[in-house]
């Protein structure tokens, strides 16, 4: 196939600015999919996608369109919205030359906007902007416009309109992509040989490791005998493809496609998302890849029952797999015996890997109070990055104390910005610029540090803003914080699992109410069960759980009142024997509610 007839491009928003929907009346109107298979959301094949109504993984798919007399090959990316996947965008903006700037014509630009377009302007792309939900009552065309203009600094008349669920402007936005977004075209003009760019994976046991490549250079047939450039290995591709949107066989794939190959590895480790594929017997140079994502939060996973740790281990592994975001290690605890040290880019991604394990794995997990990585400086002079709470050293042990902060941008209705303001300083943030961003909204640029954005900020500020105010934030610097680890006391043991690390300011309040939280989540035991909150060396909050109490003397009628007192004595000293002896058993349910912030 010609290159000159190929286009290449994803469609990049805010969550739930109409992306799938958008797709799905694409791959109406090209025929890609038979009317009677369609359905909503058709590219999101994750149960948990459809069920939550987003996207979490990118989904190539291969779109065949006739524009006059021609025919156009239009390889598209759908990508994730929230802010926790914008790792997915980034790779996904690699495979193409263009990019649909999708904005919800009833909500206007939100802050995800601003960093999925910088991302696809740093890349070089071609952007077409693009107003959603045109049909809505609530659609406000000029408003949003205008501030498009003023985000892309273009023209009026270049801003295309579209419903994705009427389907009106799809077809006229599938001639504008095929005018305005350039073809691909080889670096290398080497029939003897091939370059790929693996922008993705996903691994089946049957046929191993599939890589999600974008081919730069010549063309990769079946049965090639080919090699990562970074871990130098070799392997054979049993079979290539094209995404139809299913995996759709084909003889080879050229310069300019987005395809898979089927490598048959069943090895961690070997497949990274970044390399290079290349011709075994004449290797080209390797292609800047990707950065490496950094993980902002971290968890520790352990199996409800032991026996389940290297199901646990398999499945992770797995995971890892598909996902190549996520990362893990192995790790021990006393009382929660052996699990996982997992990291995570964000407390949705956290709960989408928990939910994934529980649905497809069925295993049942303890999952610690989510935290971030600090580095500890002791007064011995001994410098220690710590990722769990558990970990962190005890008081009067440590010298100092640093944190991560980071950039957030709020656009917001100008309304809501008294009620904004007050949240920020509670949660001690630095603000910086306010702007006016058209339709009487403002944009805030601010810092603040990684806990606090933890510290169920997201939900607060929909509260506070009536669920209008959108965020984006990226990682910024180390600063020294004023910290230190509030642990809870379970029958005067400490419980890993809620070990967090807290602001000292906050560490009062803090205390109490998680104190509070446990009292009313943990069931009532056969003894009298002590909560207690612990920090800086002393008790700040203590509750008890009352026993279960039983009348042993109910069987009898009259009689001698020192049998009574008897029976009720021994009834007391079983009693304090169980407190001695016996071990608290705290649900799962309760872990997963107490790391779930403002639940109850």
């Amino acid at each position: 196939m010609d290159l000159k007839k190929i286009r290449n491009f994803s469609i990049i928003a805010h969550i739930d600015h109409g992306k799938s929907t958008l797709a799905d009346r694409m791959l109406e109107i090209t025929h890609t999919i038979e009317t009677r298979k369609m359905r909503d959301q058709v590219l999101d094949s994750m149960e948990l996608e459809r069920e939550r109504g987003i996207t979490i993984k990118m989904q190539p798919v291969r779109m065949q369109y006739k524009n006059g007399s021609e025919n156009y090959t239009l390889n598209l990316i759908d990508t994730p919205g929230h802010i926790d996947f914008s790792y997915e965008v980034s790779r996904a903006l690699k495979a193409v030359e263009g990019s649909i700037l999708l904005v919800d014509s009833t909500q206007g630009v939100q802050a995800q906007t601003l960093t999925t377009l910088a991302m696809a302007r740093e890349g070089g792309l071609k952007i077409i902007p693009v107003l959603s939900k045109i049909d809505s009552p609530l659609s406000r065309v000029e408003d949003v416009k205008d501030e498009v203009v003023k985000l892309l600094n273009c023209n009026p008349n270049e801003i295309l309109l579209v419903s994705g669920r009427t389907g009106e402007g799809v077809e006229n936005l599938l001639n504008e992509v095929i005018k305005r977004v350039p073809p691909p075209t080889e670096t290398f003009i080497d029939t003897n040989s091939c370059r790929a760019l693996i922008f993705d994976f996903k691994y089946s046991n049957h046929k191993g490791v599939i890589v999600y490549v974008r081919v730069l250079d010549g063309k990769i047939s079946k049965n090639e005998n080919l090699l990562f450039s970074v871990s130098k290995e070799k392997f054979t591709s049993l079979e290539v493809g094209t995404f139809s949107p299913e995996e759709t066989p084909c003889e080879f794939l050229r310069a300019g496609e987005t395809g898979y190959i089927v490598t048959g590895i069943k090895k961690p480790g070997i497949a990274s998302v970044g390399d290079t594929i290349t011709l075994l017997k004449n290797p080209l140079p390797e292609l800047p890849g990707y950065m490496q994502p950094r993980p902002v939060v971290w968890a520790s996973v352990f199996p409800e029952d032991a026996d389940q740790f290297n199901d646990l281990k398999a499945a992770l592994g797995k995971l890892k797999l598909s996902d190549s975001s996520f990362s893990f290690e192995e790790e021990s605890s006393g009382s929660l015996g052996r699990g996982f040290r997992c990291g995570f880019l964000g407390m949705l991604h956290l709960e989408i890997i928990v939910e994934r394990l529980k649905r497809e794995f069925n295993l049942a997990l303890v999952v610690t109070t989510p935290s971030i990585t600090y580095e500890v400086t002791l007064n011995n002079g001994k410098k220690e990055k710590i990722y769990s709470p558990y970990f962190f050293p005890e008081e009067g042990n440590i010298k100092e104390v640093f944190e991560p902060w980071v950039f957030v941008k709020i656009i917001t209705p100008s309304v809501y910005l008294g009620p904004i303001m007050q949240l920020l300083f509670v949660h001690e943030a630095e603000v910086g610029e306010t702007e006016s961003f058209g339709d009487n909204r403002s944009s805030l640029s601010l810092k603040m540090p990684l806990r606090e954005l933890m510290r169920n900020f997201f939900d607060e500020l929909k509260s506070v803003s009536s669920g209008y105010a959108s965020i984006s934030y990226e990682i910024g610097e180390m600063r020294e914080a004023n910290v230190t680890r509030l642990d809870l006391l379970v029958a005067e043991e400490i419980v890993p699992a809620f070990s967090r690390v807290v602001s000292r300011k906050r560490v009062q309040e803090d205390a109490e109410e998680a104190v509070e939280k446990l009292h009313k989540l943990l069931p009532r035991q056969m003894f009298a069960t002590k909560i207690q909150a612990k920090a800086l060396g002393k008790i700040l909050s203590s509750r008890t759980t009352q026993a279960f109490m039983k009348d042993v003397t109910q069987h009898m009628y009259g009689g001698d009142i020192t049998r009574k007192m008897k029976l009720r004595e021994k009834q007391k000293k079983g009693k304090k024997k169980m407190k001695e002896r016996g071990k608290v058993n705290i649900p799962q349910e309760v872990f997963l509610k107490m790391m779930r912030s403002g639940e109850n």
